[in-house]
């Protein structure tokens, strides 16, 4: 009985007789009774409703007596209303193939949208009978915010935070647009608003997205929504700092529009950049001429760098340093040989022995075919198989690749060198030759890094520098090269610095992503790249 209240316990009629009890002992001055007042209780209903009239009478009249009936009528009585679950999942399948609902969604995202749902019997994510629940409303203040992280909150149809569907179509309609909104958002966030690798072939990057079924499991379990969906954005420093100058350039009232296209274009390109980058890396920034060793998210080191003028533009990607060679042996690129070495080679006339090789002995180059040393003299170069031609040039002063390079084997054939073309370095703007970037003090680069590598000291490089002679030493941890293309830094206190767009490709980039999201294309028009034509200059001009 533990809880109930008195009148619970006696019941009306037991109260009325315990009062009258406690009346007769309170006249009698508290003295001890010696009879028991007994009260009749009544057997007719008309005496009963009497009976119970006069114990209300009474129990009103007591100064201070506590309100238990009342209190037991308060528990009694009905909660007020609170939101209530929705089981409307078989409407929700339905609503999915409203052609409305899905204008805009990503295939891969209307998938695991139509994947959930099929799967799923439970009461719906984001909607109650009242209306939009907590989360749901966090999740569309989010998607209100999105202009701060570089995006765009136009394009996220979500009914707002207030709505209240009172039918179970609307309700349904209301929950498909938030599932499909968070999923956009991770999308967006994540660099998925083009194909990088299809703006331009200057780009090869691959944006880091997240499984659309992973994403909306896990902010169905989260209980703070919104901060999941701001935690999908790039978690790199300079994105951070690009976005603290974004804001910072639409507080004032007279920024640049240009610098914001600027900024937001280049935090786009940080969506695309792997999501870790690695404790120790190597950073070449083609716009800026420059590249970094990075360390702890700090540069501990940098030099200038050459990249490729525009017809033979560096690539945009990321790939492992495996290993460094010293001295080492060129071999001529499949390029170089198509536009270069070919069209003298086959310029003697035709037949055997006819060929003009004179340019063979002018740059030092060997033949080899199959691996095998041959004379060039002895081939006939319009019907040979260049596919098993190598052209080498032994180390030495004029080696076009200097003292030392950099091997991160990728499909571009690209890789950092040093270069006898010292005049170049002294340059503002350096973009010239092919596409494998030149560095300088390149000694010194391979000194840091082996430092890091294996602990050599900088003596045992400069020996290598020296006396080694195609001299290859492997990494004993594969370091990462991040070879990009940023026309715009910005530092701590979002101050902005910009880079000339030396191959053009801020306008691709800005088609694809910027302006009114709702008609930009889901890829923009590939980059034009300039056709590659052979040039009159000498080998010697031409090479990396």
């Amino acid at each position: 009985m533990r809880g109930r209240s008195l009148v619970a316990i006696l019941g009306a009629a037991g109260v009325f007789v315990f009062v009258a009890a406690l009346a007769v002992w309170l006249a009698a001055g508290n003295e001890p009774q010696t009879a028991t007042t007994i009260v009749d209780i009544p057997d007719n209903p008309a005496a009963l409703a009497a009976t119970e009239a006069q114990e209300a009478e009474v129990i009103a009249s007591l100064p201070n007596a506590p309100d238990e009936a009342a209190g037991e009528e308060e528990a009694m009585a009905p909660a007020p209303d609170v939101p209530q679950e929705l089981f409307i999942a078989d409407t929700i399948r339905v609503r999915l193939e409203d052609p409305a609902l899905r204008k805009g969604a990503h295939a891969d995202d209307l998938a695991a949208v139509e994947a959930f749902y099929a799967n799923h019997s439970g009461p719906a994510l984001w909607v109650t009978s009242a209306g939009l629940d907590p989360k749901a409303q966090a999740i569309v203040g989010a998607l209100a915010k999105a202009d701060d992280w570089g995006l765009d909150a136009r394009v996220f149809s979500v009914p707002p935070a207030d709505y209240q569907p009172s039918m179970a179509e609307d309700q349904a309609a209301a929950e498909i647009a938030v599932s499909l909104a968070v999923l956009k958002y991770a999308r967006q966030a994540r660099g998925g608003r083009a194909n990088p690798s299809a703006l331009s072939e200057l780009i090869d990057q691959t944006a880091p997205l997240r499984d659309p079924a992973t994403v909306l499991t896990e902010i169905a379990a989260s209980d703070t929504p919104d901060t999941y969906l701001t935690g999908l954005q790039p978690k790199h420093q300079q994105f951070e700092y690009l976005r603290q100058a974004l804001l910072k350039a639409r507080a004032d009232g007279e920024a640049d529009p240009k610098q914001i296209r600027k900024i937001l274009i280049n935090m786009e390109r940080w969506r695309w950049m792997p999501e870790d980058l690695g404790s120790f890396y190597v950073w070449l920034n083609t716009p800026e001429f420059m590249m970094y060793v990075v360390k702890d998210g700090k540069a501990i080191h940098s030099e200038k760098i050459v990249v490729g003028q525009l017809v033979y533009a560096t690539p945009v990607f990321s790939a492992d340093m495996k290993t460094i060679v010293f001295n080492p042996e060129w071999t001529v690129p499949p390029t170089i040989v198509r536009e270069n070495l070919l069209p003298k080679l086959r310029g003697g006339g035709g037949g055997w022995f006819s060929s003009n090789t004179a340019i063979l002995k002018q740059h030092g180059l060997k033949v080899r075919y199959k691996g095998k040393e041959v004379d060039p003299s002895k081939i006939d170069w319009k019907t040979v198989n260049m596919g098993a031609i190598a052209f080498t040039q032994a180390p030495g002063p004029t080696n076009v690749l200097g003292k030392v390079k950099f091997i991160y084997p990728n499909k571009h054939i690209v890789y950092m060198h040093d270069t006898i073309k010292r005049d170049l370095l002294k340059k503002t703007v350096r973009a010239e030759g092919h596409n494998c970037p030149r560095v300088d003090n390149p000694g010194t680069v391979a000194a840091v890094l082996l430092a890091e590598d294996k602990g050599w000291p900088k003596a045992k490089v400069d020996q290598l520098m020296d006396k080694g002679y195609d001299a290859s030493v492997s990494l004993d941890h594969h370091i990462p090269v991040h070879t990009t293309y940023f026309t715009a830094v910005a530092d701590a206190d979002g101050k902005v610095k910009t880079y000339a767009d030396i191959y053009k490709l801020d306008p691709v980039v800005a088609k694809a992503v910027i302006g009114n999201a709702d008609t930009a294309p889901a890829v923009a028009q590939t980059a034009p790249v300039p056709p590659r034509k052979p040039t009159t200059e000498s080998l010697a001009a031409s090479t990396p």
